[in-house]
């Protein structure tokens, strides 16, 4: 059974600030456990079993949800970094579109971005871009994808948030090839709204879809260019890192 996160699991996110981040024990547990925590042996089984479910589930249908994907305490530093970044003011809107397309349209999306890589990356950043490294890997030798490096932002929607559905990857380019999406989101409940409606028939906007709630570590990974999805609108603020796994950029 996987321990909870916390003690207080009914936190608001102010509070779940005021914890400080686990940062005396990032060799140990970051570094050497590569975001799997102290018991390599049993975890390690289980990240190797879900990465094999992933690789399975990427090859078909196109998409994955995998709970618990982040040890508990990497989950919770990611958290408290993107959201104390988020209260010191150092995102910004996230737009539409790209290079000189790129608009602010809050018709659209309503969520701010703070992009990995900016700065060096902390140590939970780094362990984390790790994880992504080995499954990156993993795709590439079991599906051939030919996925060459990763790019991604924190995002955060405030209360009222929300995302129109669209595909993942900018019209005219192919360099996006695979979506990824970590929830930082500490104690979510029922009724915290945010959450991702995906449909699941490849480039069809109607049909059936999944909805998946953005709980703390949970990772999400599907196919950019064939899955319409949707983040429906928040009523406490949700914090996610989003980003995507590319080929080498051509047109489409």
């Amino acid at each position: 059974m996987r321990r909870n996160l916390c003690p207080e699991q009914h936190l608001e996110v102010d509070e779940f600030l005021k914890r400080p981040p686990s940062s005396a024990s990032v060799p140990e547990i970051y570094l050497a456990g590569k975001a799997l925590g102290k018991d390599h042996a049993r975890l390690n089984k289980t990240h190797a079993d879900g990465l094999a479910k992933l690789l399975d589930a990427i090859r078909e249908p196109g998409w994955c949800v995998w709970p618990g994907f982040l040890e508990d305490g990497l989950a919770a530093d990611l958290s408290c970094e993107g959201l104390n970044s988020w209260r010191e003011g150092t995102f910004r809107p996230a737009g539409v579109g790209r290079a000189e397309n790129l608009a602010i349209r809050g018709d659209v999306r309503t969520d701010h971005v703070m992009w990995l890589g900016d700065e060096v990356n902390s140590p939970c950043q780094t362990a984390y871009l790790e994880s992504l490294e080995e499954m990156r890997v993993a795709l590439n030798r079991r599906l051939f994808l030919g996925l060459v490096d990763f790019e991604g932002h924190f995002a955060v929607y405030p209360p009222g948030g929300f995302y129109k559905p669209h595909l993942d990857r900018h019209r005219q380019t192919q360099d996006r090839i695979l979506s990824v999406i970590l929830y930082l989101n500490p104690a979510w409940q029922p009724g915290d709204g945010g959450e991702l409606r995906m449909r699941t028939t490849p480039g069809e906007q109607g049909g059936d879809f999944i909805t998946v709630e953005p709980r703390m570590g949970t990772l999400v990974c599907f196919l950019a260019g064939d899955f319409w999805h949707e983040v429906l609108p928040a009523n406490k603020t949700r914090a996610s890192v989003t980003g995507w796994f590319r080929g080498d950029a051509m047109p489409a």
